[in-house]
Order: C-alpha cells, then sequence, then structure tokens
C-alpha cells in the first residue's frame, strides 16, 4: 500500500508522509484511540473495564478516549448491562454511520467502484464491463461514479469519507496478449500513476494495492481471518491471484509482490512447466466455453446462475482443482500454513464446488513430509477485491492492522 497514512489531529486531517516516525502525545493518542476502535470492530462490543483489561490501559484513559470517540461520532453507547455488584458494564459500538470508504476494483474485464461503512458493509455501488481495461476509461468511469456515490450522502456522512482505495493487478501492462487488448493502450498503466491522477483530481487521499493482496485483506478483516493467525489465500478472477497471511498480518514481501500465486510453476498434461493462471483462472473457463462450441455469452459469468454451462463448467472445476492442489501443496512445504482459502469472482454454489473438488485432488496427492492442509471457503465472495479497496483509508485512518491487535490480544 502506499505510504500514506491519515490521523486525526485537532479535528482535522493531515497527511503524514512517514509514519515510522517517533512518537509523541499526539502519535500516542492516535495510537490509543485506533487500538480502541480495532478491539471494538473485532469484538463487536466492548465494556470500558474490558477494553482496560485488554489493553493495559488505566480505566481514567479508556474513559476519556471512548467519550471523545462518542463525541465525533465514530463509537454508540449501547443499553447498560446490569451485574449483581458495582456500576452497570456500557457496551460500546462501532457506529456503521461514523466513517465511509470507496473502494475502486480495477479488473482485466470489469471496474467496480464500492462504498462501505465503517463496519464494512456495501451501501452503494456500480459496475462497469469492457473488453480490456483502458485507463482513460475507467479514469472517467470512477470520476463520474464518485460523483454520483458521494451526491447521495448528506453533507455530514461526505464529512465522514476516509478516502478511496484502489485495487489492481501488479504490473498490468504485461497481460495485454493474454487478455487481447493492444499494447498501445495498456502502457498507460506503465507510464501513468493512476492512484495518483485519481488523486489529484478529487476530493479525497488515494490508497493503492494490488487485487488480489486487498482481496486477502477483505478476508482476514471480515472473512475467514478472525479464526486463523496463519493461511495462504487464492482468489480466482479473469486470472488467478493470492495473498498471504503471517500472524493476522497480510505479507507483502521485500518486493510487495509476496502471494504472486497466479505465477507458481506448475506441470501440464504434457509435461511442460506452465504457471498456475495458465490453468486456473476466468478466462480458461471463457477457453473452455469456447472449445465446446457454446452460444453463450460471457456476461453470463456475471449472473448468479451457472447452469447453462453444464459439462464446460465440470471440466473447468475439475481442472483448476487439479492445479490449486498442487499450488496449496507446495504452499504447505514452504509455509506450514493453518489453513488454504479459496474465493473468486463466481456464485457461492461453483465456489464450493471448487472447494470440495481440491480437498478431494488433495487426498490423492503425495503428501509424506508435510502436514494435510486444510481448505476453507472463503466467505467475503465476489466483491472481496473491491471491499479490500475500501478496508484501506479506513485502517490509515481509524484502526490498527490485525498483527499489533493480535498481540494485545494474547497479553488478556
Amino acid at each position: 500500500m502506499r505510504q500514506i497514512q491519515l490521523l486525526e489531529i485537532n479535528d482535522r486531517s493531515e497527511k503524514v508522509i512517514d509514519p515510522s516516525g517517533g512518537s509523541n502525545q499526539t502519535r500516542v493518542r492516535a495510537y490509543n484511540e485506533r487500538l480502541l476502535l480495532s478491539l471494538v470492530r473485532r469484538h463487536g462490543s466492548q465494556p470500558k473495564s474490558e477494553i482496560a483489561r485488554r489493553t493495559g490501559l488505566s480505566a481514567q484513559t479508556v474513559s476519556v478516549i471512548m467519550r471523545a470517540l462518542e463525541k465525533d461520532g465514530l463509537l454508540l453507547r449501547g443499553d447498560p448491562k446490569r451485574g449483581q455488584v458495582g456500576q452497570p458494564s456500557i457496551p460500546m459500538f462501532l457506529n456503521p454511520e461514523g466513517a465511509f470508504s470507496i473502494g475502486l476494483k480495477i479488473g482485466r474485464r470489469s471496474a467496480d467502484l464500492l462504498m462501505v461503512d465503517f463496519l464494512g458493509n456495501p451501501r452503494q455501488s456500480l459496475h462497469f464491463n469492457y473488453s480490456y481495461p483502458v485507463q482513460e476509461e475507467i479514469f472517467q468511469f470512477a470520476q463520474s461514479g464518485i460523483k454520483e456515490l458521494t451526491s447521495k450522502l448528506t453533507e455530514d456522512q461526505r464529512s465522514r469519507i476516509a478516502g478511496i482505495g484502489v485495487a489492481l493487478p501488479f504490473e498490468l501492462w504485461n497481460w495485454a496478449e493474454k487478455i487481447g487488448a493492444p499494447p498501445e493502450l495498456m502502457q498507460d498503466w506503465q507510464n501513468k500513476d493512476f492512484a495518483e491522477r485519481l488523486e489529484r483530481r478529487c476530493l479525497y487521499p488515494v490508497f493503492e494495492q494490488n487485487d488480489a493482496t486487498a482481496a486477502c485483506g477483505a478476508e482476514l478483516i471480515f472473512g475467514q481471518g478472525s479464526e486463523l493467525a496463519d493461511f495462504v489465500y487464492f482468489f480466482i478472477g479473469t486470472f488467478i491471484g493470492g495473498g498471504i497471511v503471517l500472524n493476522q498480518a497480510v505479507y507483502s514481501g521485500h518486493t510487495g509482490n509476496a502471494g504472486a500465486l497466479g505465477s507458481m510453476p506448475v506441470v501440464n498434461e504434457k509435461g511442460v512447466a506452465t504457471q498456475l493462471i495458465d490453468h486456473a483462472s476466468m478466462l480458461e473457463l471463457e477457453n473452455q466455453i469456447k472449445k465446446d462450441g457454446l452460444d453463450i455469452p460471457f456476461e453470463i459469468l456475471k449472473e448468479e446462475d451457472w447452469g447453462v454451462l453444464g459439462k464446460s463448467l465440470e471440466h473447468w472445476i475439475n481442472e483448476t482443482a487439479h492445479h490449486l492442489a498442487i499450488a496449496v501443496a507446495s504452499s504447505h512445504s514452504v509455509i506450514d500454513f493453518e489453513a488454504a482459502i479459496i474465493d473468486g469472482d463466481f456464485p457461492s454454489d461453483v465456489r464450493l464446488r471448487i472447494v470440495e473438488a481440491t480437498i478431494n485432488r488433495i487426498a490423492e496427492l503425495d503428501l509424506q513430509g508435510i502436514s494435510c492442509p486444510k481448505v476453507y471457503s472463503g466467505l467475503v465472495g465476489r466483491n472481496a477485491r473491491a471491499v479490500g479497496a475500501a478496508s484501506l483509508p479506513l485502517f490509515s485512518r481509524y484502526l490498527l492492522d490485525q498483527s499489533v491487535l493480535f498481540k494485545s490480544l494474547s497479553a488478556g
């Protein structure tokens, strides 16, 4: 993610280009506020006494911070819960209206704009289909779409927009040939910084991240992540990508390209070394439909019922599961993950079939020397990349990453 962080300082937002600088009273206060908000977000509601116990902060400090967060509209006070002795416990909740964020997913076949509230719940969305991603067209879609989404908010709600997150494939320009795009148009993605252009033209700060990494972050925050400390994540879109979570934090690696699972070497039926993207992707499903001579528009892949795909779908699921099983086992041979999670841009029933088929294929592999990996279905679903993008500004401004929160919880 781009190294720009927003901190709330004296009721005004200020960009901090280097968030790793030394601590002062403002930074400490911001950290404690983020810690409290993150604890409440994770558990749904927390009384002040429980937050003080988990964080090690004094009850008085917690009360002061909670009152400030409630005054700012970030927290809501629940009904008092009376025990046998002492003062009644008052649970505090994140206010869904406390903050909003916009996520833009740029894919190889479509783009999505999604507005979420402070809980990550989708509020509004827009969709844009295309044969290949032309930067200028997507830029116009983003500008007009942001204007449309924000026009439906009240003045107070617009003032609570934390920013815009952009999720797009790594080195998008290198995939022109595979998606049949003119190379000269795709070079715009290399020569022009899309996020920087968007930030200059809109009123909000913009944050950028790889699309599969963003989807992985969404699963960590809103999906299986609350139950797993470590997992490898696969997201099947036009191509397949992924992410890695270690100690409840997305691990990006030295160059930010960790979890580039689509580039993982696999062997095809002829014994030739290829890449996972050549065998597990929506593009391969499109190719299978063509090969089978089905007269079905590819727009059907955006629908929730894929029953008309029949044997083409069955063949694609089996092929995808075969190579996913090898990729999952290979990942587990490097890092002993708790689990592998599979998600993608397809209906939930198709996702479950892929997961089940992958589990069956793993059972056929020689796993001597490694533990048998557990495979789960992703919980966020088709919108994972857009939801992950929208979460970037919220975390930058209000919350802590999961690794810090995990340490705080383990101390309790």
